[in-house]
């Protein structure tokens, strides 16, 4: 059977949409099923009993804020990394190996390691008391301790997930074209100048790119939540798995999982909007 050069394109594309259409497809229709009907017809009951509940909203607060704190310190962290491993230097190849080891490892098996780091006992406490720094043990965990349940939290996932970001912005940065910045150093720019009139603007693309998934991976955060704070702090992911195998509401576990997709839609869609590539040739 000959295949029409014309169909080959819907060919090529018809593995992608079926992966999307049972993956992604089939269970929002699903999630939208269970959150809005009640007894086959159309009812919001689902809703007011899971936006009645306090823990909804301190769930969204917390994912907001860990959200907030967290993709912009990986932005600039993985930004000064990847500015420093862009030139040509001995050892380059084996810093951007280690700087990226983190990204081999699970959420839950960071959340562990952090926990074990940051315990009272841990490797942190023991080594500040021993150095004389402190006379007792820094506290991260325990509801009394929230805050820095937070910080140990944001650290937990600086350290692993800030490799997402640095490949994405190694990548971008080997595109840029070196005529660019050879030609603005010759008319005298400096580095600074370089950086921010041709490096950053050029780069949007990526930055692009790396924001919209480190802010999807972020709405969805929870093994290292789970292991390092449980329901002290409690976040969309962790309260949607709790209703759903806990509880067995699996209309209001639908609910955190549409609050999800919704926020990591509206995001992509600002990051689309406001962080649209720039090229130098068409300037005026």
């Amino acid at each position: 059977m000959k295949i029409r050069s014309s169909h080959i394109p819907y060919l090529l594309i018809l593995p992608a949409v079926a992966y999307l259409a049972f993956f992604i497809g089939y269970p929002l229709i699903q999630a939208l099923y269970l959150a809005f009907t009640k007894n086959g017809a159309f009812s919001l009951d689902t809703v007011r009993r899971a936006t009645s509940d306090p823990m909804f909203w301190q769930a969204l607060k917390y994912t907001i804020l860990l959200a907030i704190t967290i993709v912009p310190l990986q932005l600039i962290l993985a930004l000064i990394l990847a500015l420093a491993v862009n030139g040509s230097f001995k050892g380059r190849d084996f810093a951007i190996y280690a700087l990226v080891i983190p990204l081999t490892i699970s959420d839950v098996a960071a959340g562990l390691i952090w926990y074990t780091m940051l315990a009272d006992y841990g490797f942190l406490n023991k080594l500040l008391l021993n150095l004389g720094l402190i006379s007792e043990p820094i506290h991260f965990f325990g509801y009394e301790y929230r805050m820095m349940e937070f910080l140990a939290i944001v650290i937990a996932e600086v350290w692993r997930a800030t490799a997402i970001v640095f490949v994405i912005l190694v990548a971008g940065l080997q595109m840029i074209s070196k005529e660019y910045l050879e030609a603005a150093e010759v008319f005298g720019a400096g580095y600074w100048t370089r950086l921010r009139k041709i490096v950053i603007p050029m780069l949007k693309p990526s930055i692009q790119s790396a924001l919209i998934i480190r802010t999807l991976f972020a709405m969805q955060v929870f093994g290292i939540v789970w292991i390092l704070a449980g329901r002290d702090i409690p976040v969309l992911a962790g309260e949607g798995f709790y209703q759903l195998v806990e509880i067995k509401d699996y209309g209001v576990a639908s609910i955190y999982a549409l609050t999800i997709a919704a926020l990591s839609i509206l995001l992509g869609a600002l990051y689309i909007k406001f962080l649209k590539a720039e090229y130098l040739e068409v300037r005026t």
